[in-house]
């Protein structure tokens, strides 16, 4: 199924609520990236080292892959609308007291507040997106992942246009913004009919003792260090001023959109998920290693050109998690996003720690041999792979993109 069979009316056709929480999602993803351009702002603001600021990276990304135990349990009990609202809500209050910090400890715990926001808001959207939607699931499901890469794309771009002034500033706007978002959906979105099964705390966890999806929960886990190493430690690299460092990743965040959207799932139905991944990966690697050793312009262009690789590798990765087993999509993706976003809240701690211990270069030695490293577990554990992978169509990567989130 080609991800664009939903058609452009079936996409523009859609309820109120449906444009409501696609809008806060675009939102949502935007706060990943949104500070990647200040980094440095910050860390002269608030007097602190590179280590220190990456650490906005690792309380979020902490916090959210525990609260991946949680976010299926609540849901099922409150329901949807309810579990946006508080996730909207949480995401609100945190930002706006980001935008208030006298130090940086102040700033990383507001962060992870930010983070379990965003946690509970992200992995229940899709699910009331679809559940709202007019036209049938395609159509929703396309607008979605169009909401994801918007705001991947978009959120280091708002954050250098606003960050360009103050580094306060971006997270003021997306207290701002996401409260628009609480108000929309608050108006427009009808409570939908709860699961007629509540998820537990440790469903997530027993959906792991599958061998497929525990091999690409590890294999995502090795990626992602990779991933984050780019996000979060290439910033202090390039040295930019914000607007410059924004144009980058605004950049990066386009080919990752594209790559995810258009460009993986026709690779897959002519190569097949495991050879585009282990492809991918390795080619990821080999960037990774051009960006810590080459010029200034070499790790500008790397550093775009990642993107790329992510998108590819963030589609099929999302593919393996939601099919490679039998447990319930949502408790799939739940039990490979609570492995994997360790990955995404160690890089950031690990990278500018391995820089002083060593010297720049060894940050990207350590990110290319994780992504081989991911790449090896797909070749060794490709018999738990190989048959769901390649029976899945294309259509299962994103209908649950919470296992992209950055993706």
């Amino acid at each position: 199924m080609d991800t664009f069979d939903a058609g452009a009316g079936g996409i523009l056709r859609q309820p109120k609520a449906v444009w409501a929480t696609a809008g806060a999602s675009v939102v949502a993803f935007m706060g990943i990236g949104l500070v990647d351009p200040i980094l440095p702002s910050i860390a002269k603001g608030l007097d602190a080292s590179a280590g220190q600021v990456s650490l906005l990276f690792t309380s979020y990304f902490l916090i959210t892959a525990l609260a991946m135990l949680v976010t299926g349990f609540v849901s099922s009990r409150i329901g949807g609308r309810k579990t946006l609202l508080l996730g909207l809500a949480f995401v609100v209050v945190f930002a706006g007291l980001a935008g208030t910090s006298d130090t940086v400890g102040q700033l990383v715990g507001y962060r992870a507040g930010w983070g379990l926001g965003n946690a509970l808001f992200v992995s229940t959207a899709l699910a009331v997106i679809v559940g709202a939607a007019a036209g049938g699931s395609a159509a929703a499901i396309l607008l979605y992942e169009s909401a994801l890469g918007l705001g991947m794309a978009c959120g280091p771009l708002l954050g250098a246009l606003l960050g360009d002034a103050s580094w306060r500033y971006p997270f003021f706007g997306t207290a701002f913004l996401m409260a628009i978002g609480f108000l929309c959906i608050s108006v427009f979105l009808k409570e939908q009919p709860k699961p007629a099964r509540k998820t537990s705390l440790l469903d997530p966890i027993r959906a792991l003792g599958h061998g497929g999806l525990a091999s690409a929960a590890v294999s995502a886990f090795f990626y992602n260090y990779t991933f984050f190493t780019v996000l979060a430690f290439t910033p202090f690299v390039l040295n930019m001023t914000p607007y410059k460092s924004g144009a980058v990743f605004f950049a990066w965040g386009v080919l990752l959109a594209v790559f995810s959207v258009l460009v993986a799932p026709r690779m897959q139905k002519r190569f097949g998920s495991l050879k585009v991944l282990g492809g991918s990966l390795v080619l990821l690697a080999a960037d990774v290693l051009v960006l810590g050793y080459g010029n200034h312009t070499a790790a500008i262009v790397c550093t775009i050109l990642s993107g790329a690789f992510i998108g590819v590798n963030n589609t099929v990765y999302t593919e393996l998690a939601l099919g490679v087993s039998d447990a319930p999509r949502p408790v799939a993706s739940a039990g490979y996003n609570f492995v994997r976003w360790f990955a995404a809240a160690a890089a950031p701690y690990f990278a500018p720690k391995i820089e002083e211990w060593t010297d720049v270069h060894i940050p990207f030695v350590v990110a290319a041999v994780t992504a081989v490293l991911g790449a090896v577990v797909v070749g060794v554990r490709r018999r738990a792979l190989t048959h769901e992978a390649e029976a899945l169509e294309p259509k299962h990567a994103t209908e649950d993109s919470v296992a992209v989130f950055a993706d």
